[in-house]
């Protein structure tokens, strides 16, 4: 895909909708704005694979990482269903559960196709690949996420575009 062409849709994956999805499409967002690119999506979005916050602000943690950080975050947790799967050209877990979870809800032929985030990391050892749940870490661990997310989302808009 490439500006000037189809707009993309994207969707961010986690258990909960929680953590660690609204937080990627908060800092996804900022830096799709960043870079002047929003004429290239139609939409942006997150989702739970299951149903735990549904209607629930992110953690306190994600939204203070990401105030601390300049990136605006608003969302209230859903879980992701299977007309999201002709929705949204990216949707993108964020460990490998996620991914298991999702294509046991994938329909044949849907448009979607399912990665990994961290199948944008370029493995120059920067950051790990597997941005890992940081529900019962503190506030380091939602930083590191932070690092992960930013960086896989300018590795994405730079490959994708």
């Amino acid at each position: 895909m490439t500006v000037g062409g189809p707009k993309i849709s994207v969707a961010f994956i986690c258990l909960g909708n929680f953590c660690r999805s609204p937080m990627a499409e908060a800092i996804f967002k900022h830096e799709v704005e960043e870079a002047n690119l929003e004429d290239c999506f139609d939409k942006i979005d997150s989702f739970g694979t299951s149903n735990y916050h549904a209607g629930e602000t992110p953690d306190h943690r994600t939204v203070s990482i990401c105030k601390q950080h300049g990136v605006k975050i608003n969302h209230k947790g859903k879980q992701i269903k299977t007309k999201c799967f002709d929705e949204f050209d990216y949707i993108i877990g964020m460990d490998e559960s996620n991914i298991k979870n999702l294509k046991k809800i994938q329909q044949k032929n849907s448009k979607a196709k399912i990665c990994l985030f961290g199948d944008w990391n370029t493995n120059d050892g920067t950051v790990q690949t597997i941005i890992e749940d940081p529900w019962y870490g503190d506030v380091q661990d939602f930083e590191y996420n932070f690092k992960q997310i930013t960086y896989f989302s300018k590795q994405f808009l730079e490959k994708e575009l």
